[in-house]
């Protein structure tokens, strides 16, 4: 069982918004960080980030590179800010540079973090996961400059094969700059109603009867949202909380999407989503094709990531434990086919 040291020196893997913005959180904080990717040349040593007041995170890089012998064996934390189709083979890769006393996480965890890591790295790490992310991210200059839109008021995450949790807990508040809760169970950050529901009803809502038709301008996924898209979320809410309880997990530890929004049926569900100002000009997945506008873009991670990657693991669990989820399935077996 592994004891707890401090963090001084994290390898972030993944350079997309996430990565960027953590990076600049973290340098902020005073500790080393490195990023492992696949595009380093795309990334400066020098990283700013700002808030929605202005605030300014930033710091100097101790390395970026993609080969991971060269910040593994060094790093304290390796953090994952990866999509769910990237990190059984980050994990892969990583794994024979680990020290023994390496803590690897995820910044969130509902992308099959968990499992995978059960499966590749087995007991021998510990590990964590966060339920949902703990800021919104965007890059406005990839690998340089990036915003931070959002904050969470407080953040919820598992922890496994640590004899000092709480000490794990208190370092990753203090880096973060958020009140932090350990929950019983690994289930609880891995089934997420966040982006496996939230994106894949909105998307269904969206586009299941699609045949072609061009948009003018990109629909804007939050800001446009429809009592129609909280009617399927409340219904696969409602089928996901039943297997939360055939599951044993405490009612608390995954709200209700109606609770978690502050909402009491579809029309203020609808007003509430809208209201956010960090989602308002959040666009959806979609590309542009030159002289005609905008279609559907299946390829996007909004389908890469939360059919196979997190509407799965729900589905896949709900089947095993005898839970009828007719919504949910009318859904995931939708995004599927555009996958293939």
């Amino acid at each position: 069982m592994y004891r707890m040291k401090t963090i001084q020196n994290i390898c972030i893997c993944g350079g997309g918004s996430l990565g960027l913005v953590c990076a600049g959180v973290f340098l902020s904080k005073g500790v080393k960080v490195s990023i492992l990717t696949g595009h380093p040349e795309n990334w400066s040593k020098s990283i700013e980030v700002y808030d929605p007041d202005g605030k300014l995170y930033s710091g100097e890089l101790v390395d970026i590179t993609s080969e991971p012998k060269e910040v593994i064996p060094s790093a304290d934390m390796i953090f994952l800010t990866l999509p769910g189709y990237m990190i059984e083979k980050a994990l892969l890769s990583i794994k024979p540079w680990l020290r023994k006393d390496t803590v690897i996480g995820a910044v969130v965890a509902s992308t099959g973090f968990f499992f995978m890591a059960h499966d590749i790295l087995g007991k021998s790490y510990p590990l964590f996961g966060f339920q949902r992310v703990p800021f919104i991210a965007r890059y406005r200059t990839y690998g340089q400059i990036g915003d931070l839109l959002g904050y969470k008021a407080k953040l919820n995450v598992a922890i496994e094969n640590c004899d000092r949790p709480e000490d794990l807990r208190v370092q990753l508040e203090n880096l973060l700059g958020t009140p932090i809760t350990v929950l019983d169970s690994f289930y609880e950050v891995s089934l997420s109603n966040s982006n496996p529901i939230l994106h894949t009803g909105r998307l269904y809502q969206m586009w299941k009867d699609y045949k072609g038709e061009v948009w003018s301008a990109p629909v804007l996924f939050y800001s446009q949202w429809t009592d129609e898209a909280s009617e399927y979320l409340i219904k696969m809410d409602g089928e996901f909380q039943s297997l939360l309880r055939k599951l044993g997990l405490k009612s608390d530890s995954i709200p209700p999407l109606l609770e978690y929004y502050e909402s009491k049926d579809a029309a203020s569900l609808t007003a509430k989503i809208r209201s956010i100002p960090a989602f308002r000009d959040i666009k959806a997945p979609m590309k542009e094709i030159e002289g005609e506008g905008w279609i559907p873009d299946f390829s996007s991670r909004y389908f890469t990531e939360d059919f196979p990657y997190g509407l799965r693991y729900i589905r896949d669990l709900a089947r095993q434990e005898g839970i009828e989820t007719p919504a949910i399935d009318e859904v995931y077996e939708w995004g599927m086919r555009k996958l293939r």
